[in-house]
């Protein structure tokens, strides 16, 4: 299980495994502070964020975050994975597919075939906010 770190200034900051990584890069909850996952400080939040962003994709495949006889959305993720699709895009990084998520139509990125449906369906936005995902 490899180590994931990041030095933020003067401090560095390090994550056992990608489920911590994971669990320390979301934004606060109530939830997580009670469970003991969520990041100490603003600092660390923000130092796993920019790890988070660095970590390959493939890296999902190699070091599963719920283990597979647990949880039923695991087993459909690792059974109908298409190995073939996702080569297209394995050596992106989390930020790197972020970043190809977030263009616009007019800058579009050339997405491969199986990224159309990995991307979030958007209705138009209410006057309460920008956009809400469907």
């Amino acid at each position: 299980m490899p180590l994931y770190s990041c030095t933020v200034g003067v401090r560095n900051f390090r994550f056992d495994s990608l489920k911590t990584l994971l669990a320390r890069a979301t934004p606060e909850r109530s939830g997580d502070r009670l469970a003991g996952v969520a990041a100490a400080t603003a600092e660390e939040r923000v130092a796993a964020q920019m790890t988070l962003a660095d970590v390959p994709l493939r890296q999902f495949l190699n070091e599963v975050v719920v283990p597979y006889e647990d949880d039923e959305v695991t087993r459909l993720i690792v059974d109908s994975h298409d190995a073939t699709a996702f080569a297209a895009v394995a050596h992106l990084t989390v930020g790197g597919f972020a970043n190809g998520c977030c263009r616009t139509k007019s800058t579009a990125w050339n997405w491969p075939p199986c990224l159309p449906a990995s991307r979030p369906r958007w209705r138009r936005p209410s006057r309460r906010s920008c956009a809400t995902r469907i």
